[in-house]
């Protein structure tokens, strides 16, 4: 009988999974799990627009309609509550019929609720059309995070750092495109002729994935310790060390967004909103700087770090990330009224902000398994949606104490904390559930 050849986070890539009972099936070279992978990075650069794509569109729907501004903005806002809150439903189902069906519904919903924008006369139009993309973008992120993360149990950080950076690389590539649409043939052309065009995309590559092969259990290295079983989401739920990873997860999320969201009104306050900034001999107004380093390191941060993770651990990883963004928040309100200083450390917080949906995927894989991937990781990212709810109350703290210090030192404090719980909170409870998996594999 052969023995079967297990997988060794940090081992030989070349080699992924082979079992005897699996056969040519667990036999794919490295070039078709990578065509996998980047496929999902194609997918999810298709729907970024969705989210980050948004912004160009409220003026010109204000000024042909006359709604407010406020009132339009409530379509975003459902938009990312369906985008994220089903996502463990989305992930159920790439659990239990592959990701094929699940993109290609994806891809067809994307598409649908670009076009209906288009021809919204009223606001519950528009808001349909939000629930709509909201679902089939949910869709289309779960499954590809969640595929990523069972294509590559070697590489998991640096497979889902990959895919969720396709999200900010796709309204980066066609951000000017669209803006450029908008001026030529109105808002309505562009919402028709892009949404039909990326939600065909996402269709037509939808038919190519495929569900990975049941790898062998992974032996945990002395870096990356995965677990010995699968969890069923139910199970998951009932696991201490999953709401750790879950508070965490709001903490960190819910303190960099309370830094970002209010970024135009910090600078504005600062008085540097439209000082220019010149860095290497490119000279722009600071805080148009400070939102193009956004869409930079928030999408490099993800790879990296998650690759990062892959080397050195996943909570070693966390603690490195967290306490950095807790220093460069910090120090954003102590020197962000120098314009140059504001930029830079913008740039910090943003490269140490986005790491989370890279290495929170991965971590949460890890632990659980792979068998319920997409589901279990699905779950944790209702985290996302937890964290959004909170940053209004950088607002009112704003506003009852009178400055933004006190916003700025809990987002500090709140990953700071956060740093030393994946430490000396996380890493012993994962290393003992994950002993524990090994006793009942």
């Amino acid at each position: 009988m052969t023995r079967p050849t297990t997988t060794i986070a940090g081992a030989n890539p070349a080699v992924y999974s082979t079992t005897a009972t699996h056969g040519a099936a667990t036999s794919r070279s490295q070039t078709y799990r990578r065509g996998q992978l980047l496929i999902g990075i194609v997918c999810m650069a298709m729907i970024a627009n969705l989210q980050y794509g948004w912004t160009l569109f409220v003026n010109p729907i204000a000024d042909k309609h006359g709604w407010s501004r406020a009132a339009i903005q409530v379509a975003f806002t459902i938009f990312v509550l369906t985008e994220t809150w089903l996502v463990p439903i989305e992930g159920y189902l790439v659990d239990r019929f592959g990701p094929r069906p699940v993109v290609l519904v994806g891809g067809v919903l994307c598409g649908l609720g670009w076009v209906l924008n288009s021809v919204a006369a009223s606001l519950p139009m528009l808001y349909i059309a939000a629930a709509i993309g909201g679902i089939g973008a949910g869709a289309v992120y779960g499954t590809c995070v969640g595929n990523a993360l069972k294509w590559f149990p070697d590489r998991r950080g640096l497979a889902a750092g990959m895919t969720a950076a396709g999200f900010g690389a796709g309204s980066a590539i066609t951000i000017i495109p669209i803006s450029a649409m908008i001026h030529s043939h109105g808002y309505e052309g562009a919402f028709l002729y892009f949404g039909i065009g990326q939600g065909l995309i996402v269709f037509l590559l939808a038919w190519a994935l495929t569900r990975p092969p049941e790898h062998a259990k992974a032996s945990g290295t002395r870096n990356v310790q995965q677990s010995q079983r699968d969890y069923a989401p139910s199970e998951v739920l009932r696991s201490p060390v999953f709401w750790v990873m879950y508070a965490m997860f709001v903490m960190v999320a819910a303190g960099g967004l309370m830094a970002t969201a209010q970024l135009a009104p910090i600078a504005q306050d600062f008085k540097i909103i439209d000082v220019p900034v010149n860095i290497m001999g490119l000279v722009l107004p600071a805080l148009t700087f400070a939102l193009a380093i956004d869409r930079v390191l928030n999408g490099v941060t993800r790879p990296f770090f998650g690759w990062v993770s892959d080397k050195i651990g996943r909570e070693q990883t966390m603690f490195i990330a967290f306490a950095l963004e807790s220093v460069g928040i910090l120090m954003l309100y102590h020197y962000g009224h120098n314009p140059i200083l504001f930029v830079v450390l913008t740039g910090i917080v943003f490269f140490a902000w986005g790491e989370i949906y890279s290495l929170f995927p991965s971590t949460c894989a890890d632990t659980f398994g792979g068998k319920y991937a997409a589901s279990n990781a699905g779950m944790l990212y209702t985290a996302k949606g937890t964290a959004s709810l909170l940053v209004p109350l950088s607002s009112v703290l704003a506003a009852a104490t009178g400055s933004w210090q006190a916003v700025f030192i809990v987002a500090s404090a709140v990953n700071l904390i956060a740093a030393l719980m994946a430490w000396f909170v996380l890493r012993p409870m994962r290393r003992r559930h994950i002993e524990r998996s090994r006793q009942h594999a």
